[in-house]
């Protein structure tokens, strides 16, 4: 799956096609811009109750060109008070009017308010186009369509988006951004990644690690370097720790956290970072059958560290302890890892708070303070050595689940601290990758939660 281009920006737009112009305006403005307008709009705009208060709008008014429209930003810096406008103006080109707002926060915001997953079903109607400011830089364009492609491939059925096609995705991208790209899978990745291998065993669609490397056009050789792991499971049954059916609805999004850091990689490679990259994707289905792991199994792992299988539905961490133990021995200067690991992370922190672990403390503020900045939060759970031995086990070196049903999240992240060699500043995002209902800019579905945290709070610890 290859990134969709934005038909809702028109950047190249004649004159004579812009139908109106779009205000964006603060409560302490109302007036004067009220004022402005000729007294039929300004009464219809009043009569609309409009303050300028974020989320009002768009309220649309006749203007010499056909109709103009004015919204509300309250105190609202995000990008998501421009979220509501695609779906909000006709199916009709327009301009924005310079007002007291970031003008990429704008062109993002409408992005993200148009996306729509519509492959197999067309729009209902259009999405109005966007005439792209000329001080909105380029990369705000790129990033807009990298989220549009997160957000399609969470988005995408698992019979359509397998191991391979999710590998595929990572090949693409890779090519477009003149990054290595290397496969692996059969009897080269049941070796290479064996705990990852024993997750697939049951599927009939054999798992695929896709690996990716890149160097920017201003990094030698001992330029930092940035490793990426994605988990992949294109779907999860729970294995023959079967989940209810209520709870396979949505795990399609399993892959979420795989696709979030493709796009990180996607972002990083087209803004030309100055560093040393590798991604490392593993993508796999969790199913059953009669070549299915079993609870009560003992699996290596590339580590050497022997598990005791738990639980066949805590399978995400056996599939990131292999990614994280080969992306360690390469001593990255930093190391992260994003997934869809836990319900446990939403029962603390419900679903819009991807959960982060970090072992280091200048790294985990460095993102969290990038995710204030970008609205796009992340909040830091412990990673407690005290709940350590909860993981202990009579056959194997550690079990894969805790023997408490408490701190879910926190003992997961303390399973996957065993594969990060020490000394690795390392950070571990839990993410729901999933909006539960539509809000302006942020539609009903896939979503690429911590990517612009990670990607506003990175540069500050690359030097």
């Amino acid at each position: 799956m290859r990134p969709r281009p934005l038909d809702c920006l028109a950047r190249d737009c004649l004159p004579d096609e812009v139908t109106g112009t779009v205000h964006a305006v603060r409560p302490a403005e109302v007036e004067r811009f009220l004022g402005g307008l000729a007294p039929a709009a300004a009464s219809l705009v009043r009569a609309a109750g409009f303050a300028g208060q974020a989320g009002q709008g768009p309220v649309l008014y006749p203007a010499d060109a056909g109709l103009d429209a004015v919204i509300g930003l309250g105190e609202d810096r995000s990008a998501f008070g421009f979220g509501a406008l695609a779906g909000g103006l006709p199916a009709q080109a327009f301009r924005l009017a310079p007002g007291d707002y970031d003008p990429d926060m704008a062109v993002l915001g409408f992005c993200l308010g148009a996306y729509a997953f519509d492959r197999f079903r067309p729009r209902k109607r259009a999405p109005a186009r966007l005439v792209v400011p000329a001080d909105c830089r380029a990369e705000t364009e790129a990033l807009a369509e990298t989220i549009w492609l997160v957000r399609d491939l969470i988005n995408s059925p698992a019979n359509l988006l397998g191991p391979h096609e999710l590998a595929a995705a990572a090949r693409a991208v890779a090519e477009a951004n003149g990054a290595d790209c290397t496969l692996l899978e059969g009897t080269a990745l049941a070796e290479a990644y064996p705990a990852l291998h024993a997750v697939g065993a049951g599927a009939s669609r054999a798992p695929v690690v896709a690996v990716l490397r890149w160097r920017g056009s201003g990094a030698g050789a001992d330029a930092p370097l940035l490793s990426l792991c994605g988990k992949g499971v294109v779907f999860d049954t729970g294995g023959l720790d079967l989940k209810p059916s209520s709870a396979m609805l949505r795990m399609k999004k399993d892959m979420g956290g795989a696709a979030i850091m493709l796009g990180l990689a996607r972002c990083i490679m087209q803004r030309d970072w100055p560093v040393r990259l590798e991604l490392r994707l593993g993508c796999v289905e969790n199913a059953i059958s009669a070549t299915a792991m079993r609870p009560g199994d003992v699996l290596r792992t590339r580590a050497g560290v022997s598990v005791e299988v738990g639980n066949t539905d805590a399978e995400g961490r056996l599939v990131l302890a292999d990614l994280l133990a080969e992306a360690g021995a390469e001593a990255p200067d930093l190391l992260l890892d994003c997934a869809t690991l836990t319900g446990a992370a939403r029962v603390a922190l419900g679903p819009d708070l991807p959960a982060l672990f970090c072992n280091d403390e200048a790294m985990a503020e460095a993102l969290l303070a990038g995710g204030r900045a970008v609205d796009d939060p992340l909040w830091r759970l412990p990673l407690w050595d005290g709940y350590d031995d909860w993981l202990a086990s009579p056959v194997a070196d550690c079990n894969n689940v805790s023997s408490k049903p408490m701190a879910g999240a926190v003992t997961a992240a303390l399973f996957l601290r065993r594969f990060v060699p020490a000394g690795t500043r390392w950070a571990h995002i839990d993410a729901y990758a999933w909006n539960d209902s539509t809000r302006p800019g942020r539609p009903e579905g896939g979503e690429a939660m911590g990517l612009r945290a990670m990607l506003a709070g990175l540069p500050a610890l690359l030097g």
